[in-house]
């Protein structure tokens, strides 16, 4: 009894050892703890997978301020072309408060929309943003009503716009999850990305000034707008704002070792929004690593074998997504974050999607998609009735009544030998029984028939 006990115990501390036991339990509930800082309200998403690495106060309401215009950039370019012209109408050049920021444009001058958001982008023009609205919307209402339904459409539920530039307005206003939300949307446009990292910009000569427009990005991690300071290595750009019942607000977008991340800051004092997003960077950058699920994924593996021994040449049907990722702290691996398959049906070929978790906590996950392989049809014809050029393509097959009965009777043929042979397997020993039974049956009755015999003829 006490050998069986000691054996007991020796064995539950192997368990306990082992990993995957007791260290699987402490890796689930493991996130790295983030850095002290002053924002109010802030958040850092990896661009992506969308997971959420930091977050403080993420979906509190706040007045965004001039980082509103990332939304009112990213409808412009998917609404409209580059060349477009854009004529400034007197709503927009008097419709902003003059003391705020604008590069002095007149009613009826003429730029192009790349012009334009460079301008509102790298100096934040409000007089810009306001004739981008005017254009891309066929007014300037509608468009505000464009921003709200592009808002909903991305997610987005602690957001209302009532602008396009920002200015204040108590019916305008947004979350630090929100703005993350709009600015992933936002680097996911080519164009965008190259906009936003534009230190310096020059807008020729136009109509209304014969003079260049020279303009500085005055987003200080990127360039020394007015100070090097806060100049930072991975800054790949974002957008400034400020009002006074705004505060201060940033959105950064910074990129190292292949990954991309998105920091916003809401409602900071001036210089706290430069130095808590460096701190938020440098944490993310440091305490976070990301896994290509293609590469790592073993359980739910897609390959193309079963499909080419059926089809050949033709490949797999779906494949899986070879940029999905997934983002888990440091040390953590990737056979830690638990992994969901989510039916989709999306216009891109998109049919599932796995999802993976960890921490409680959405970390990515990669697309299941159609691979558009197609198997090339029987050729049911002879290779003399090719088809004549200009005639349109036709398949023709020719049933024949002889065939059909032959393969109907080949189907019936091949069930009732298959029920046959459902039957004997099922009832085998029965069948030996009854066999075995017959044969000592006919056995004793040849023996009494002989015996019969045998003293018949004895009598004669």
């Amino acid at each position: 009894m006490k050998t069986r006990k000691l054996l007991c115990v020796i064995l539950a501390g192997i368990i306990f050892l082992l990993p995957g036991s007791a260290s699987t339990a402490r890796a689930e509930a493991y996130w790295p703890a983030g850095p002290e800082v002053e924002a109010p309200s802030a958040i850092v998403m990896e661009a992506a997978t969308g997971t959420v690495l930091y977050e403080r106060n993420a979906h509190e309401q706040r007045y965004p301020a001039s980082i509103t215009k990332i939304m009112t950039t990213l409808l412009a370019l998917e609404n409209s072309s580059m060349d477009e012209e854009v004529t400034f109408s007197h709503d927009a050049v008097f419709n902003i408060e003059r003391d705020s920021t604008h590069i002095a444009r007149d009613v009826g001058e003429v730029m192009t929309m790349e012009q334009c958001l460079y301008a509102v982008m790298l100096a934040s023009a409000n007089e810009c943003a306001y004739a981008v609205a005017e254009h891309v919307g066929k007014g300037y209402d509608n468009f505000v009503k464009m921003m709200n339904d592009k808002a909903a459409e991305l997610g987005c539920t602690d957001t209302h716009f009532n602008n396009p530039h920002g200015l204040p307005d108590e019916n305008h206003y947004t979350s630090a999850y929100d703005m993350a939300l709009i600015s992933r949307a936002a680097m996911a446009n080519e164009q965008f990305r190259i906009i936003t990292r534009t230190e310096r910009y020059t807008i020729p000569p136009t109509n209304k000034h014969d003079e260049e427009t020279y303009m500085v990005n005055h987003h200080k991690m990127l360039t020394n707008y007015e100070t090097s300071e806060y100049l930072y290595d991975y800054c790949i750009g974002g957008k400034t704002g400020y009002t006074d019942v705004a505060g201060n607000t940033l959105v950064t977008f910074a990129e190292k070792d292949g990954v991309t991340l998105i920091c916003v800051v809401m409602k900071e004092t001036a210089g706290a929004q430069y130095t808590d997003t460096r701190a938020l960077m440098d944490y993310c950058f440091e305490n976070f690593m990301m896994w290509n699920v293609a590469e790592n994924e073993s359980e739910y593996e897609i390959k193309g074998t079963a499909n080419e021994e059926i089809f050949g040449a033709a490949g797999s049907f779906v494949d899986m997504d070879r940029d999905g990722a997934v983002m888990l702290p440091v040390g953590v691996p990737f056979t830690e974050a638990s992994c969901e398959i989510v039916d989709a049906q999306e216009a891109d070929g998109t049919v599932a999607r796995l999802v993976y978790s960890y921490a409680g906590r959405v970390v990515g996950g990669a697309n299941i998609k159609v691979t558009g392989a197609k198997v090339e049809p029987y050729a049911f014809h002879s290779q003399e009735q090719e088809q004549a050029p200009g005639q349109s393509q036709e398949t023709k097959v020719e049933l024949r009544v002889e065939y059909i009965i032959l393969g109907a009777g080949a189907l019936v043929l091949l069930g009732g030998l298959i029920a046959l042979a459902v039957y004997l397997s099922r009832n085998y020993y029965i069948l030996r029984h009854r066999m075995r039974t017959r044969r000592r049956s006919r056995g004793r009755f040849k023996e009494i028939k002989r015996g019969r015999h045998s003293r018949w003829k004895s009598r004669w």
